[in-house]
C-alpha cells in the first residue's frame, strides 16, 4: 500500500550501506541490495541538535515535524527505539523539561546524549531524563553506549575514557554495540576534539559496529578511524547547518551489515516504501 514518501539523501546520494565493515558504494549497492530487504535485528532513528528554544529559530516546528515523522515511519514499519544525540536544547536548562515533554510524544523508547548546549548539571540531567550522563542500555542483545561529551559549562571534551573501558569490559561478549557521541573524537571537522586514547580503546574492541556523532550540523556523511565507521546525521533543528533539517534512519541486519540513510521530512520527492 502506497503512503507519503521521504526526501532521503545520504552519503551516497543514494542509499548507504555498510557490510561487514565496508561501505558500499553507490554501484555496490546497486549489486548488493538484497541486504536492505534482509530481516532487522534492530530498526532505529539517530538525530541530534534540536536546540529547543534557540531564538529566533522555529524550534517548536522542527521538533513537532521531526516526532509526527518518526511516529508515521513507526506505524509502517515499527522502530525499537529513537536517540537523540546531544544538544536536546540551547544553553537555556529551563527549556529541558518542555523538551523532555514534547519527546515524550514519540511512541517508541528514546535515549539523549549530552551535548555542548545542554548546559545543566548532572544532577538537573538525571534528574529530567531518570539517567545519568554516562548510561548503557541492553536492546534486543544488543548494546548501545551514550555518553557525554561536555559539561555544564559547554566545554568540548573527550568523552569519560574509564566509563568506557568498564562498559566495553562488561560487554565484551555481546556481538554489537553502538556508540552515541554528541562531539566527534577527532579533528575531522573544526568542532571536532582530538581523543587518541579512546581511538585506540576503540580499536580492540571488535564488537563496536558504528559510533554515532552529532554537533557538525553541516556533516551528513561518514568517516572512519581503524576500520570503525563514524556517522555524522545534519541537524534536526538549530540556526544553520544543511539546507535541510532531517536524521538518519538506521537497520542493523545479521552478520553486522548495517543499512543507513538520511531523512529529510520537510521535502517529498518520492514514494517510500518501509
Amino acid at each position: 500500500m502506497k503512503r507519503r514518501g521521504f526526501l532521503k539523501t545520504t552519503l551516497l546520494s543514494s542509499f548507504g550501506t555498510f557490510a561487514g565493515g565496508q561501505l558500499l558504494g553507490k554501484e555496490n549497492w546497486l549489486e548488493n541490495i538484497n541486504i536492505a530487504k534482509q530481516p532487522n535485528l534492530l530498526r532505529f532513528i539517530v538525530a541530534s541538535d534540536g536546540h529547543y528554544g534557540q531564538p529566533n529559530t522555529d524550534y517548536k516546528i522542527f521538533h513537532q515535524v521531526f516526532i509526527d515523522q518518526v511516529n508515521d515511519i513507526h506505524a509502517h514499519n515499527p522502530l525499537d527505539f529513537c536517540v537523540i544525540n546531544g544538544d536536546v536544547i540551547h544553553d537555556n536548562p529551563i527549556f529541558l523539561k518542555e523538551a523532555r515533554s514534547v519527546l515524550n510524544q514519540l511512541k517508541i523508547p528514546f535515549y539523549v546524549t549530552q551535548g555542548n548546549h545542554d548546559r545543566c548539571t548532572p544532577a538537573v540531567w538525571e534528574e529530567t531524563w531518570g539517567i545519568p550522563l554516562n548510561h548503557a542500555v541492553e536492546v534486543k542483545d544488543q548494546v548501545l553506549l551514550l555518553a557525554t561529551t561536555s559539561n555544564e559549562k559547554g566545554e568540548y571534551l573527550c568523552a569519560d575514557l574509564n566509563w568506557f573501558q568498564e562498559q566495553l569490559e562488561k560487554y565484551k561478549d555481546k556481538k554489537a554495540i553502538f556508540i552515541f557521541l554528541h562531539i566527534t573524537p577527532e579533528k575531522w571537522t573544526d568542532n571536532g576534539v582530538s581523543c587518541e586514547s579512546l581511538h585506540a580503546l576503540f580499536a580492540g574492541h571488535k564488537n563496536i559496529v558504528v559510533v554515532f556523532n552529532g554537533h557538525d550540523h553541516d556533516q551528513d556523511h561518514f568517516r572512519y578511524k581503524n576500520n570503525i565507521p563514524f556517522l555524522f546525521d545534519g541537524h534536526l533543528g538549530g540556526s544553520w547547518g544543511v539546507n535541510y533539517r532531517g536524521f538518519r534512519l538506521v537497520e542493523y541486519k545479521e552478520n553486522r551489515q548495517l543499512y543507513t540513510c538520511i531523512m529529510n521530512p520537510s521535502v517529498r520527492i518520492n514514494e517510500a516504501y518501509f
